[in-house]
């Protein structure tokens, strides 16, 4: 069941992703779409990260099912970085549309270490946990240094 789910996740990312820069009427529309995704993704990321590092006990079975959901939005927003959503109520960085291939290498670098961290969750330890944990946080640390104002 649980394979169901995350195939369904996955397709369903894959499906909203593609048109989504052409959803966005206005610049405003891609701002609040990226954050409800960042949002969303830190959400349940943070609760394996929490696992992860002690915080929370583990749970084999929701260590899982949050970081696939955190897999799914991963590759969600990052359509939703067009041209002149640079403006506005957003901490995004010029450096986004500046040197796209830097921004688009560390989203991909970031989706990857995802998929190692669900990996890891897979296996039902809190050990593998932690030992994936760690290369995945550095890889949204990165972009939240060159990429997001604080």
């Amino acid at each position: 069941m649980q394979k169901l789910i995350t195939l369904a996740a996955g397709l369903a990312t894959i499906l909203l992703a593609v048109p989504a820069a052409a959803q966005f009427a206005k610049p405003e529309d891609a701002i609040k779409y990226r954050k409800a995704g960042f949002t969303i993704m830190s959400a349940h990321f943070g609760r394996v990260g929490a696992m992860a590092t002690g915080k929370a006990p583990y749970d084999a079975k929701a260590a899982v099912e949050n970081v696939d959901i955190a897999v799914a939005m991963s590759k969600l927003h990052w359509a939703a970085f067009p041209e002149g959503s640079d403006k506005g109520e957003t901490r995004a960085k010029p450096e986004i549309w500046k040197d796209s291939a830097k921004f688009k290498e560390a989203a991909d670098k970031m989706q990857a270490e995802l998929v190692k961290l669900s990996a890891a969750a897979k296996v039902g330890n809190v050990d593998a946990l932690k030992t994936a944990f760690g290369p995945a946080a550095s890889s949204c640390k990165n972009c939240h240094d060159n990429f997001r104002k604080d």
